[in-house]
């Protein structure tokens, strides 16, 4: 089973995420884009961040196929893990949703798409920002 244990840090990015956003932070101070959530911009180290509301759409920047998977996941092989570009800026590890893994290929444009971990909502079923490809949405 999986569990996410939000800090102070991430808190405000898991509570957009199971409300079906993705919140991403901006330096106030360089205005760069920043994910993952943290407390200092990795750019130019102020403490200054601030939350947006991002587009959630983005580019695969690489993937890879999983085929071998243990307790949750195993019944889901094989599934696509990709590192996506958002508009934004950044970059996120994430998983591929609604496509088989020869369909996504890099470059391919990508949307968000909350999915949950087993059925039903709650904290044994976590929210996790997954992407399915844009020309699928």
């Amino acid at each position: 089973m999986v569990h996410i244990v939000p800090d102070a840090e991430t808190r405000p990015f898991w509570a957009a995420i199971a409300a079906g956003e993705l919140h991403l932070q901006r330096c106030d101070t360089c205005g760069t884009a920043v994910f993952y959530p943290r407390a200092v911009c990795p750019h130019c180290f102020t403490g200054t961040l601030s939350w947006f509301r991002a587009a959630g759409t983005g580019t695969v920047h690489a993937y890879t196929v999983v085929h071998r998977a243990f307790g949750e996941f195993a019944a889901q092989v094989p599934f696509t893990v990709a590192l996506v570009d958002l508009d934004e800026g950044v970059r996120m590890l994430t998983r591929i949703v609604g496509a088989r893994p020869d369909e996504v290929r890099i470059g391919a444009r990508v949307r968000l798409e909350i999915t949950r971990l087993g059925d039903g909502a709650g904290d044994e079923n976590p929210a996790l920002p997954c992407f399915r490809l844009a020309e699928q949405a």
